[in-house]
């Protein structure tokens, strides 16, 4: 049965119920804070290849799809409580078997478990927050998601106030992942007493297949083929494009019977965007630590120093969304991601380039470009697909963070592992004959790897000759990143011309018949 509606009419009831959301995000985002700047580590520990770094990233990114899908399709039904709940459980588990962690395998399994319990939390912060304030989405879901890159600037600074502290375990990255627990008690503490509302489309009375024509026929397809994908790839077996299409197509078929919908045109525009952006910034944010490490100023640790800039950026990005309500009432939502978009190019270009200190520089403008992209999509699909209600909302977070598992973060991984090979067999043969490791399975096919045994191996001179073939591969990496808000800025024009031309950009209210249509 549908979860009874609390009386939320008090603001002090409603910012309490935000906060617990806003916390439980911060948890989340902790855990990707403390992985991101600890890959170097794990590396050492557990001889992992550039490409399995990128499958750890990836695995920490599209069970959250699943998990977040899921609850989305059945959270109206169990009540959002009973998510919260089970997300906690999750999140102790997983972290649990991080510690145990000992092998590559280990980490990757416990690395899904905690995604799980992130998309978990995900599928009902945003419902939640929607709801509460569904006069103001766009303002309140960015405030909601400051909640992200505070998480990451806390797991970074813990990165660097314990670069090396084993207290209680045999490994310094044991140590950061075990302080993981402190947000995740903190927001089970504020979850707990809290009253959760009815979703606002419940509320509206609006069916649960009007909810799913948003999504539709093609949206099913997406998510289900690349689904499909990312089981192969926890497999670590090559995809078969013939069973991923299969199963997509199988998905769609039934979704169209049912709800005679192949989804809500602006919602797919959103969900081929999504994926992109996902890699643009979560993408950019899992691997900047390992691409910034050996570009840094002569004279600054090299990993303490991406550190910091990692903090730096998520710190911008914090105070930015927390005073997103003047800055998306200044450009309107669709103004504001063509803006960001256009920053976000420039940024990742700017960094490409950019060695010693101006890489602060140009971290700052990316940071800037990032800020809003996110955020914001969520802003638009809450206030324009209203009767979507929790699937379409969360929807597009799972189509974005599963792209960004099963191809962008092992892409970025493969290309770096294949640039430094074919640098290193061409201009310097003799030293990849010393650190040359046994190719390695990936999503995209077998990829070149070092051995990292035998690099740690290496006098000081050839470490030096080795890391000055990787910082520019690694640079080159925002290039390759840029393509994606290039085609991202390319959609964006699109809908800001289709909103000029009905007189300009208007939330729509559920109780209206705007969104009647949903397909095609």
């Amino acid at each position: 049965m549908t979860q009874a509606a609390p009386a939320l009419s008090d603001e002090k009831s409603h910012m309490k119920l935000f906060w617990a959301c806003f916390i439980a995000l911060v948890a989340t985002s902790f855990v990707f804070g403390i992985r991101a700047n600890t890959l170097g580590a794990l590396q050492d520990s557990l001889n992992l290849s550039e490409q399995q770094k990128g499958a750890i990233n990836g695995a920490g990114m599209w069970p959250f799809a699943l998990s977040i899908i899921f609850f989305s399709l059945i959270i109206d039904r169990i009540g959002y409580k009973t998510v919260a709940v089970f997300a906690i459980i999750c999140h102790l588990v997983s972290l649990y078997f991080h510690l145990q962690s000992s092998t590559y395998r280990d980490f990757y399994w416990s690395t899904l478990l905690v995604s799980v319990a992130n998309g978990s939390v995900e599928s009902f912060i945003n419902p939640v927050v929607a709801t509460l304030f569904a006069k103001q989405k766009s303002k309140w879901l960015n405030i909601l998601h400051a909640g992200w890159p505070a998480g990451l600037a806390l797991g970074a600074l813990v990165c660097l106030l314990f670069p090396n502290t084993t207290l209680f375990f045999d490994t310094s990255w044991k140590f950061r992942f075990a302080t993981c627990l402190i947000p995740v008690v903190v927001y089970a503490i504020l979850v707990f007493p809290c009253k959760f509302p009815v979703q606002e489309r419940v509320a509206a009375g609006v069916s649960y297949r009007d909810m799913l024509k948003v999504f539709g026929a093609v949206g099913f397809f997406i998510f289900f083929a690349m689904f499909t994908m990312a089981i192969y790839q926890s497999r670590t077996e090559e995809i078969n494009w013939g069973v991923v299409l299969a199963v997509g197509g199988a998905a769609a078929l039934l979704a169209g019977i049912y709800t005679r919908s192949l989804g809500h045109w602006l919602f797919l525009v959103v969900l081929v965007t999504i994926g992109p952006l996902a890699t643009t910034e979560l993408g950019t944010d899992g691997w900047m630590p390992e691409l910034l490490k050996l570009g840094g100023p002569a004279g600054v640790d090299g990993a303490m120093f991406a550190a910091g800039i990692f903090l730096y950026t998520s710190t911008i990005m914090t105070v930015l969304r927390f005073y997103a309500g003047p800055i998306v009432h200044s450009f309107s939502p669709i103004g504001l991601l063509v803006v960001s978009a256009l920053v976000a190019i420039g940024g990742l270009l700017f960094l490409s380039v950019s060695a010693g200190w101006m890489i602060v520089a140009a971290a700052t403008v990316y940071a800037f470009g990032k800020t809003f992209l996110w955020s914001t999509t969520l802003g638009l699909t809450a206030e324009q697909l209203p009767k979507g209600g929790a699937l379409a909302l969360n929807g597009v977070s799972a189509v974005g963070v599963l792209f960004l598992g099963v191809l962008g973060a092992p892409y970025l991984g493969f290309k770096q592992d294949n640039d430094l090979a074919k640098t290193l067999s061409t201009e310097h043969a003799a030293l990849y004959a010393e650190v040359k490791g046994p190719e390695k399975p990936s999503t995209f096919g077998n990829v070149p790897s070092l051995d990292q045994a035998k690099v740690t191996a290496l006098s000081a001179e050839k470490k030096a000759e080795l890391e000055k073939v990787q910082a520019p591969s690694k640079r080159g990496m925002f290039v390759t990143i840029a393509i994606l808000p290039t085609f991202m800025l390319v959609c964006y024009i699109f809908l800001w011309f289709y909103f000029k031309a009905k007189g300009g950009y208007k939330p729509v209210s559920i109780s209206h018949g705007e969104e009647a249509e949903p397909g095609f």
